[in-house]
């Protein structure tokens, strides 16, 4: 009996070995490669299906090609489920269920659960959006990813701030256009609301033309938005630059204390 639980854990660390990237020793493990292919597949097959000239005629097909990929991503979660007790059993599966990963991986089986269940069209949209997002689980597979999601969590305070300074600046922006050009051009800026899609475009530095200012103070109000909005999308730019310097040090100076250890 003991000799059976030994050999059932076993297989357990080596199945969790070869789905978790972390433990891998030599690159992406076989399995991992087989899970990233299905992904991918199951993204091409959702945006081809979207276009009429393909999907026509084949919408068996594309059915049954949905219910297989969710066949495989069912099997994954139950897998990961099953090898999640590894780290504390029952508990640490609890925890691993309500981890984003695998709400994610739980989210990926549903679209095959709308088409299975004939919903309504606005449902099987939602389906096509979700299966779409699929393509976020490639996420869990690179460490990149991981360095991205370390970058922006040590500098998650200074990100806030200047996501503030952005609202501010939005907001002035749009009552002071509001102010100069409401009695000029009620439709585009006859409220700050709608003002608000004026500053939107000129701070991002989009600038559609769609709506623009007439008069000189307006012009003059614009013409200060503009120069705001190029440091508005400066400095997110450099925080970001220094984090991921920041991270790739970090994980430079983790990889040569291993390789002296």
């Amino acid at each position: 009996m003991a000799d059976r639980v030994a050999t059932g854990d076993s297989l357990r660390r080596r199945v969790r070995n070869q789905l978790e990237p972390a433990r891998a020793r030599d690159g992406v493990s076989w399995l991992n490669r087989f899970l990233i292919g299905v992904i991918l597949a199951s993204v091409l097959v959702a945006l081809l299906e979207t276009e009429a000239s393909v999907a026509a005629g084949r919408e068996h097909l594309f059915r049954a090609a949905e219910l297989v990929f969710a066949a495989v991503f069912t099997v994954e979660y139950g897998v990961r489920f099953w090898t999640a007790a590894e780290a504390g059993g029952w508990r640490a599966r609890f925890r691993w269920m309500i981890s984003p990963a695998a709400i994610l991986d739980l989210v990926a089986i549903l679209p095959a659960i709308f088409v299975a269940v004939a919903a309504p069209s606005y449902i099987l949209r939602l389906a096509r959006l979700l299966r779409i997002l699929r393509v976020a689980k490639l996420g869990r597979f690179s460490r990149a990813w991981n360095l991205v999601a370390e970058a922006i969590a040590s500098r998650r305070y200074e990100l806030l701030l200047t996501f503030y300074g952005a609202v501010f600046i939005m907001i002035i922006s749009a009552t002071l256009l509001y102010i100069a050009e409401g009695q000029v051009q009620p439709e585009k800026f006859g409220s700050i609301p709608r003002a608000l899609w004026w500053s939107v475009v000129t701070l991002t530095t989009i600038g559609y033309g769609d709506v623009y200012p007439e008069t000189l103070l307006g012009r003059v109000f614009a013409a200060m938005t503009a120069v705001f909005g190029i440091g508005l999308i400066a400095a997110p730019t450099g925080i970001l630059a220094a984090a991921f310097s920041d991270a790739l040090q970090k994980q430079r100076d983790e990889k040569a204390g291993l390789d002296e250890d």
